[in-house]
């Protein structure tokens, strides 16, 4: 798959990538592919703000609401997924645009993931007789800097961390970081915003997931696999669901969650070499981003 005939919008969350991909996607005659961890799920539109039916209906998107929520999802099966619709898309001579802020989707696409151990069954029944405070102190031990990465909660993401040095005794935090293969990675925009601008949008975002009946959603939703689980402010809408928190702590709580989440997407992004900044708070309307963006896609070689 030819890397010329894919480009990057990418950017933290609330920055407004959907919005502006749908018109650059329209300008150029492109379509999108979503490389966002969580729309990538069924039944909750609201909690992992889908795009909008309007949104949707200006180009075709891909890989957004398209895998049913009690599956698990990875980088190598986002992996697998995006290039089946990118090499489909390419086939009938359009551009891909891959949109998201799931960093690891979007490096895992270009570069591959370097192969980790398989489950070894014997010592991940050995560590899930640990507790989860036994486990985080092993972890640190072992993996300072994976300790820090990793969702200390989440015991089977601190397991399968363990599993990794204790089979390569390479740490896992290290092993994220290699890659199956070396490219430049596809050529794309950054795109965000001043700190206090974003934060602002993502307050408003959560505000109305609430009006728009997030609660209800998720007391429908029904098993949910261990990543769709982690979808970000789930946690916090089933505490306010059985009654352990207010609607004002749970919504102070989720816009917290999502600003930490977007102060980490937007460092991972300020790595990205391949990855050409536009800060939108800069710009004079939605309309001078999008002529800007068709710029660098007018640039791309032609397709194919």
């Amino acid at each position: 798959m030819s890397l010329k005939m894919i480009f990057f919008i990418a950017g933290p969350t609330a920055s407004g990538k959907s919005e502006l991909a749908a018109d650059v996607a329209a300008g150029c005659g492109a379509e999108i592919v979503s490389a966002d961890a969580f729309q990538i799920y069924c039944g909750l539109p609201i909690l992992t703000a889908q795009p909008d039916k309007a949104t949707l209906r200006k180009v075709p998107h891909h890989l957004i609401n398209s895998v049913p929520a009690t599956e698990e999802m990875s980088a190598e099966r986002f992996r697998a997924l995006a290039r089946a619709a990118i090499q489909d898309i390419n086939r009938r001579g359009k551009l891909a645009l891959v949109v998201g802020g799931s960093g690891l989707y979007l490096k895992a696409l270009t570069h591959g993931l370097a192969p980790l151990p398989p489950v070894d069954s014997k010592l991940r029944a050995e560590l899930n007789l640990l507790s989860l405070d036994e486990l985080n102190a092993r972890l640190a031990a072992v993996d300072p800097l994976g300790a820090e990465k990793v969702d200390r909660r989440n015991k089977r993401r601190v397991v399968r961390a363990l599993e990794i040095f204790a089979q390569t005794k390479t740490p896992a935090s290290a092993q994220r970081s290699h890659w199956a293969g070396e490219s430049p990675g596809a050529p794309g925009v950054f795109i965000f915003r001043e700190r206090s601008e974003l934060y602002a949008r993502i307050d408003r975002r959560v505000e109305e997931m609430f009006r728009e009946g997030v609660a209800e959603e998720v007391g429908r939703i029904g098993s949910l696999s261990a990543t769709a689980a982690k979808t970000l402010g789930l946690d916090q809408v089933r505490q306010l669901l059985a009654g352990q928190i207010s609607a004002t702590q749970c919504r102070a709580a989720i816009q917290q969650a999502t600003r930490r989440y977007a102060k980490r997407q937007l460092t991972w992004f300020r790595r990205q070499p391949n990855l050409e900044p536009l800060n939108l708070s800069l710009l004079k309307d939605h309309a001078d981003a999008v002529d800007w963006i068709l710029q660098k896609v007018s640039l791309l070689p032609p397709l194919e």
